[in-house]
């Protein structure tokens, strides 16, 4: 099916006050077969810390439903500001990460088996109204935040004995080494 006549669900999300985390579908407006969903909204709304994540969470997600079976493949992307662990200077870092839910109603199945698939994170079940992506998304940004983040691979750090950037240039200490 050529992109152009895949239905376009109009952006969900920010202030929308019946969304769980504001990062929610209205399953409503989602039609069987092929769609394409855009989600906003800020990070604090998905839990994130408003100071490492100051800006938008924004995803774009193709669904593919059949009943109330839902398949959403996409992706999610955010900046994040981190500090370098080399030369201690703040920097704003984007991600862009691949965004997979398999959600169906809830009910369709007992409800044990809901419990295991959801803890297992294989399905996510909704009301039928409305489908929360929040945790989901979130999750997906934070396995990928860095252990040890750096402005740059070339970074040079700070010196250790003046603490003086080493990216600005040589430090006077080290000239006499």
């Amino acid at each position: 099916m050529p992109c152009d006549s895949v239905p376009r669900v109009p952006i969900q999300g920010g202030r929308n006050k019946s969304a769980m985390s504001g990062f929610s579908i209205n399953l409503g407006v989602v039609k069987q077969g092929h769609s394409r969903v855009r989600l906003a909204a800020a990070a604090k709304d998905l839990d994130l810390p408003e100071a490492e994540w100051p800006g938008e969470v924004q995803a774009e997600l193709d669904v593919e439903r059949n009943g109330e079976k839902l398949t959403l493949r996409g992706l999610a992307s955010a900046a994040a500001r981190l500090e370098c662990v080399r030369c201690l200077r703040p920097f704003e870092h984007p991600f862009e990460v691949e965004l997979t839910v398999y959600a169906d109603r809830s009910g369709s199945s007992r409800r044990d088996e809901q419990d295991d698939l959801e803890r297992d994170h294989m399905m996510k079940f909704h009301d039928g109204r409305q489908l929360d992506l929040g945790d989901e998304t979130r999750e997906a940004l934070l396995i990928e935040f860095p252990i040890t983040p750096r402005c740059s691979e070339d970074c040079k750090g700070l010196c250790p004995r003046c603490g003086a950037d080493l990216n600005q240039g040589p430090c006077g200490c080290s000239a006499q080494s």
